[in-house]
């Protein structure tokens, strides 16, 4: 069957893989979609990101929905025929942080589509997986399989607005436009969250923030100044979410997150300096987030059940066989925002 399978930086080809059939506890998924992540960007773009780089060829792709096809022994929570979204994510269980509850920081991970361990672990952007039951989340409803594949990034969001505490009625800042940053402006809404604030660097990922029901959506780079209001007494937003990696955006954050706030930080980028006089005198929490564990299933069931809409940030959708095309059009932000393979 056809994979997507990345050799290289820059060297993307569809592959030949073997088809397998389930054992007992897995299912077989037809996938029917699934969507271009960041990381699966920066290993087309880059080799891998940070100190992680490829050391073999590898399967891309973890944010993925399609149809049950063929069941193992002992399966009987799903049905062939079932649409289902399928969790990238394959904790061991048994490590002490799947035991204390933190599945996202299992000692023994199997994520789709990494190459933080060798041999690397394939990814989902094949015609068909074979996963463990316990993977597969049941659609329902009348939601596309292209909506039903954004729930893995939300889930990323959920998790993120989790890990930022309480946000009934709070004042939230989000900065980065991109899809976790629009699925986190969406997700805190969800949460109760009263004013939003979107910022970015360029208009049209921005047009996104605002079809998503941005309060405001601000163009740091054409208006420097344009934060400055949110100064005032000591700063103005509860909660920054931060979802650009971008180190200018974090220390932006700093000076308009009011004393007591938190900032959680989604984005990846690079090593970046951190003014802590500033952060020690306001008493800033500053929080990491990583990954999902129960948030995907809960995205799911958003999804299914409308209460969220990540239809409108679905841009391009594009066959399997153009995947070389899709993944540049992924990279250029002035014309995509979410770019998935249909398979």
């Amino acid at each position: 069957m056809k994979a997507v399978m990345i050799h290289a930086a820059r060297d993307l080809r569809i592959a030949d893989v073997a088809a397998t059939a389930p054992g007992p506890g897995q299912v077989r998924v037809r996938i029917g979609a699934g969507g271009i992540c960041g990381s699966d960007l920066h290993y087309y773009q880059h080799g891998g990101f940070g100190v992680i780089r490829l050391k073999e060829p590898m399967v891309l792709g973890h944010e993925v929905a399609g149809t049950v096809e063929a069941l193992g022994e002992g399966v009987s929570h799903v049905a062939v025929g079932a649409r289902v979204a399928v969790s990238p994510s394959l904790p061991c269980g048994v490590c002490r942080f799947c035991q204390r509850g933190l599945q996202q920081h299992c000692l023994d991970m199997r994520f789709y589509g990494s190459a933080m361990r060798f041999p690397h672990v394939h990814g989902a952007f094949r015609e068909a997986v074979v996963c463990e039951a316990v993977q597969v989340h049941e659609v329902t409803g009348d939601v596309s399989l292209g909506e039903a594949a954004m729930a893995e990034p939300l889930a990323v969001c959920l998790h993120a607005a989790r890990r930022a505490g309480p946000l009934l009625g709070a004042r939230v800042l989000v900065t980065g436009s991109g899809p976790i940053g629009v699925l986190a402006a969406i997700a805190a809404r969800r949460a109760g969250a009263a004013e939003i604030v979107v910022t970015d660097i360029a208009n049209q990922p921005l047009a996104y923030a605002r079809s998503a029901g941005a309060d405001a959506a601000l163009n740091t780079a054409a208006h420097p100044e344009v934060l400055d209001p949110y100064k005032a007494d000591k700063g103005q937003f509860d909660v920054c979410l931060e979802a650009s990696g971008n180190g200018h955006a974090l220390r932006a954050a700093l000076d308009v997150v009011r004393p007591g706030g938190v900032i959680v930080t989604l984005g990846l980028g690079g090593e970046v300096s951190l003014p802590l006089n500033t952060v020690v005198a306001k008493e800033i929490e500053l929080r990491g987030t990583f990954r999902f564990h129960e948030e995907f299933g809960l995205a799911v069931r958003m999804i299914s059940r409308k209460l969220v809409d990540v239809k409108p940030l679905i841009s391009h959708t594009m066959a399997v066989d153009d995947a070389l095309v899709a993944f540049e059009l992924a990279g250029d932000r002035s014309q995509a925002m979410k770019v998935q393979l249909s398979f």
